[in-house]
């Protein structure tokens, strides 16, 4: 075989870790992005918060980045630093995106806590019930007993064992009435309801604990006791046959067990609280939406003037050149984060000059958008605008909204014209909110409604539109009227 050299031209995309860094700040919701400027923070010498005097010189714009003119000249002028950063950070890509937002991660114990996750307590059902246990006065052996009782009882507070099983698992001297009589005991412990072996008897239990003079109480138990599959149905008539209760009678009888808890356990619960905290505002001045970024969630950063300053010209040494490498770093990064909320407020703001009609009339008013109309305006990809839209938050007249939200399909109209899906959403919510109770409108009555006002849906759409919004059918929505 003959060696030879041969010449070849090709293109190839290479992500340099500056742009790398750029579409992850972007995709970053606000608080994933406050804990990566601590941890820069701790790592880069070169990073500081910027103080309060600096930024009222800095402007309403706030752009910490700029270090002073004299040191960027005395300091940067060397050979190391020939090639410049440019002014614009790219942070658009013509190729599939593989950054994912990462969920936001828990705090090691070398990282900084915030009051609320210092000093809240977080404690499971278990914990619950065993500190109120340990609380009761009852011999050694009742409160063996109620240790395997509890064990027993899942996240939603139902005990998943018979008694029997329980009582099996004991010492031989333990009688069965022993292990009931715990049992009782520790149905009455917070919350109420917990314990219990079913639906009804969990309701029995709270119904128990209501004071004897409460109205509609005796028709509450007999209709939790004996008929709460027909409850459940809403066959109400079949209830008025069996307990010759009035229309009213039953009605109020519902309306108490309406507001009783079917799974006690979910009021104790061990996750996390998380925040929505708006990444920017839109407010109305002299009749025109204005967008403004929410400052207050970023630290303001700055340069180091002291360690900027300590970088010298054509000197090699070890620490001049970690320095320097540091304080490039911290350059791109300011630049990145400036770039991310440029870009931000271009999307926020194109989003808001779209649907002006959902700021003044609601979500009726909202008009179909999809990711390429907010990328052709703005000459970006639909990756850049999904990466940008996704975790972030708009505090909007009609409340706090993801920028994901703007976006839905279109439905076709009689005119020809198109209609939001979220728009008929919200007509559908309206219309099963002002209809008869006794007489609730079907999936095709709504379709005929929709229809006469021109829009043109499915009868299948519009039940998928109705399960999306957690609305029962007509039947489950039916309320019982003689009249009817």
């Amino acid at each position: 075989m003959k060696t030879s050299l041969q010449l070849k031209i090709g293109q190839q995309l290479t992500m340099t870790p500056q742009l790398q860094q750029a579409i992850r700040l972007l995709q970053l919701s606000s608080l994933d992005l406050h804990q990566e400027i601590q941890q820069n923070l701790y790592d880069n010498p070169l990073l500081e918060l910027a103080k309060e005097s600096e930024h009222q010189l800095l402007g309403k714009e706030d752009k910490p980045q700029k270090e002073a003119p004299e040191a960027e000249a005395t300091d940067l002028n060397g050979t190391d630093w020939e090639n410049k950063i440019p002014n614009d950070l790219p942070v658009d890509v013509n190729w599939d995106d593989i950054y994912q937002p990462p969920a936001t991660p828990r705090l090691s114990n070398n990282d900084t806590y915030d009051f609320d996750s210092v000093h809240s307590v977080t404690e499971s059902l278990q914990d619950h019930l065993l500190w109120q246990l340990n609380l009761t006065p009852m011999s050694p052996t009742d409160h063996l007993i109620g240790e395997n009782i509890i064990d027993s009882i899942d996240s939603r507070g139902m005990l998943t064992i018979p008694i029997e099983e329980i009582w099996s698992a004991l010492d031989d001297d333990i009688e069965l009435d022993e292990v009931i009589a715990v049992l009782h005991r520790i149905q009455q412990f917070d919350p109420p309801g917990v314990g219990a072996t079913s639906l009804s008897e969990c309701l029995m239990i709270q119904l128990n604990q209501f004071s004897s003079d409460t109205p509609f109480l005796k028709e509450a138990k007999i209709l939790v006791s004996d008929h709460l599959e027909l409850v459940g149905q809403r066959d109400y008539r079949q209830i008025e046959r069996h307990t010759r209760f009035t229309q009213d009678f039953i009605a109020n009888a519902i309306e108490l067990i309406q507001s009783l808890t079917p799974n006690p356990g979910d009021s104790i619960s061990n996750d996390d609280i998380e925040y929505v905290v708006p990444d920017a505002r839109v407010i109305k001045v002299d009749n025109h939406w204005q967008v403004t970024l929410n400052d207050e969630i970023t630290p303001k950063l700055s340069i180091n003037q002291h360690y900027a300053q300590l970088i010298k010209r054509a000197d090699s040494s070890q620490d001049n050149t970690f320095l320097k490498n540091h304080l490039q770093e911290a350059r791109w990064f300011l630049r990145s984060i400036e770039s991310r909320n440029d870009t931000l407020m271009r999307v926020a703001s194109c989003i808001v000059q779209m649907q002006q009609g959902f700021l003044e009339q609601g979500p009726v008013a909202m008009k179909p958008m999809v990711l390429a109309d907010i990328a052709d305006r703005l000459e970006l990809h639909e990756s850049t605008i999904s990466r940008v839209t996704t975790q972030k938050y708009l505090d909007t007249p009609q409340g706090v909204f993801e920028l994901k939200y703007f976006f839905s399909s279109h439905v076709s109209t009689a005119s020809g014209g198109e209609c939001s899906s979220t728009a008929i959403r919200a007509i559908l919510k309206k219309m099963i909110s002002a209809e008869n109770p006794g007489k609730p409108l079907s999936d095709n009555k709504l379709t005929s409604l929709l229809q006469d006002m021109g829009i043109q849906v499915a009868r299948r759409t519009v039940a998928k539109y109705r399960e999306g919004m957690g609305i029962p059918s007509s039947s489950e929505r039916k309320r019982y009227n003689p009249n009817v």
